[in-house]
């Protein structure tokens, strides 16, 4: 039975199931439900009305993280969790930081008031923005900078759900016109660049490139107030 991911493209948490799925060569079919504008019927499918969300036939999983440990159960093979115990802890912590430390600054800030506000005819705060940028978000990205320790991946040098996570935040970061500081994050700058060019990735990352171009086109979106 085929798959069915609600959300948009563009949402962070919606691209790290897209890549999951990607990884794991399963097909899905995407039903594009925009949060803030979730319609009521949505809540059917998740009572918080959040993306994203999984149908897999007659079950229903909600939370990104949720879905792409649902995935891993289910197709165990190209696996994204490490099996040794102590990895799998600093993945799954990876993945957390990720999504409730990263995120708040990086979607919810930057991303959301200089791309979505404008979408939905709302104000940006150019002091939340330049807050956020100058520091807030400095701070993750030493500390995560101090996790890669040089290695191409987080966690044992190996591809896992916690460089997903991580670089799914980047991506919007980036999206929204903060690209990474090469020279003061080396090795967050590379792994970026090595997760968007991956099979599961790079067709992906492309299409929401010129979909970020035409909104800023059709909304008059600038560069970032900074």
């Amino acid at each position: 039975m085929s798959l069915t991911l609600h959300g948009v493209p563009l949402s962070p948490f919606v691209r790290k199931v897209r890549i999951v799925l990607a990884e794991k060569a399963l097909p899905y079919e995407i039903n594009m439900v925009v949060p803030y504008v979730t319609p009521q019927e949505y809540s059917q499918i998740n009572p918080l009305r959040k993306i994203p969300a999984l149908e897999d036939g007659e079950t229903i999983i909600c939370d990104s993280a949720v879905i792409c440990d649902y995935l891993e159960h289910k197709k165990p093979t190209t696996a994204l969790y490490p099996d040794n115990p102590t990895d799998r802890a600093q993945a799954l912590w990876l993945e957390k930081y990720a999504d409730y430390e990263l995120a708040p600054d990086s979607t919810f800030k930057v991303f959301f008031q200089h791309i979505v506000c404008p979408t939905l005819k709302k104000p940006s705060d150019p002091a939340i923005i330049q807050d956020a940028v100058n520091n807030l978000i400095p701070p993750h990205l030493d500390y995560l900078e101090n996790q890669l320790n040089g290695q191409q991946w987080f966690v044992n040098n190996t591809f896992s759900i916690a460089d997903i996570a991580i670089a799914c935040q980047l991506i919007n970061l980036q999206h929204a016109g903060y690209p990474l500081d090469g020279q003061r994050w080396p090795g967050l700058y590379q792994h970026l660049q090595q997760l968007t060019q991956r099979d599961s990735v790079a067709d992906m990352h492309s299409a929401e490139q010129q979909m970020v171009e035409k909104v800023k086109s059709r909304f008059s979106i600038g560069d970032l107030p900074l």
